[in-house]
């Protein structure tokens, strides 16, 4: 089992030198990994500061060598593939092989509806797979032609084009990609099963050993016996110097990292007060 932080990228007080900061402290206390929200805007009416996770990350890298780096999880629908495809290689090239894609649909019609994306959950889901497949063939380094339901890159027939995105990313064959889904479903999970690795969480309350292992089962059912190495990344919070007590049993049951929420609302925190960012970081700096 391996450990990583998430944390969200907005918040008052937030920036890119401070989540870059938490990322060292990450590193140096033992993490495996540290993961920031992909939002555009904060959940509260505001003015609340929030920070491009991409520009974060990259600053995050050039200050460490050895913690995995990514969000958990990018809204890929509201992506355009090649401008992620720079982005994700551009961070992989700069930490030397350790970024980590998390994706999903994305949710609440601010970010959504209210900007002019696209609305449906059906066509998002579509457009997710589309874009994973495309955003696949784009790290490959090889000339890419694409006409899709969504997404296109190809010329016309008087002027041929096709992309070849270069350099490639480090990781080879592609950067690992780790698809959320909210559980109990099937979509989000049998998609997971075609990729890297799954987000799990659920709406409804807390996540138990049960839905670890539930999960673990459902995406074996549906994953090629020989497509390679599969994360499951467990969400939880547990307290400093008991976060291998909470993760063991996980660990049994199938999961292979554990995601330690250190979210503002864990300790109290609402709209219009100051960060709890010393409690954040101390939890941070107490290590896995």
């Amino acid at each position: 089992m391996r450990f990583c932080v998430t944390v969200p990228n907005f918040g008052p007080g937030v920036d890119v030198d401070l989540l870059a900061r938490w990322a060292v402290d990450a590193e140096e206390a033992g993490w495996d990994g540290f993961f920031l929200w992909d939002h555009l805007l904060a959940w509260d009416p505001g003015p609340v500061d929030v920070v491009d996770p991409w520009m974060a990350l990259a600053v995050a890298a050039d200050r460490t060598s050895r913690i995995r780096l990514g969000t958990l999880v990018t809204p890929l629908p509201r992506r355009r593939p090649v401008k992620l495809a720079r982005e994700t290689v551009t961070l992989d090239r700069l930490s030397g092989g350790r970024a980590v894609l998390g994706v999903g649909m994305g949710g609440f019609p601010y970010e959504w509806d209210f900007l002019g994306e696209e609305p449906d959950l059906p066509t998002r889901g579509r457009m997710l797979d589309e874009h994973l497949d495309l955003l696949a063939r784009l790290w490959s380094g090889e000339p890419v032609e694409h006409r899709g339901e969504h997404y296109r890159v190809a010329g016309t027939a008087d002027q041929p084009f096709s992309a070849r995105l270069h350099p490639p990313p480090v990781q080879r064959p592609r950067i690992p990609v780790w698809v959320a889904g909210t559980w109990p479903g099937t979509r989000p999970f049998r998609r997971a099963a075609r990729w890297d690795g799954v987000v799990p969480m659920r709406a409804d309350g807390p996540w138990t050993v049960q839905d670890t292992r539930d999960v673990h089962a459902a995406v074996a059912a549906q994953r090629d016996p020989g497509a390679g190495p599969f994360d499951l990344v467990v969400p939880g919070e547990s307290e400093p110097g008991r976060t291998a007590d909470a993760a063991g049993p996980h660990a049994d049951a199938g999961g292979t990292w554990w995601q330690e929420n250190v979210l503002p609302w864990r300790y109290g925190w609402s709209a219009g007060q100051p960060l709890p960012a010393e409690q954040m970081r101390g939890r941070i700096l107490a290590g896995p």
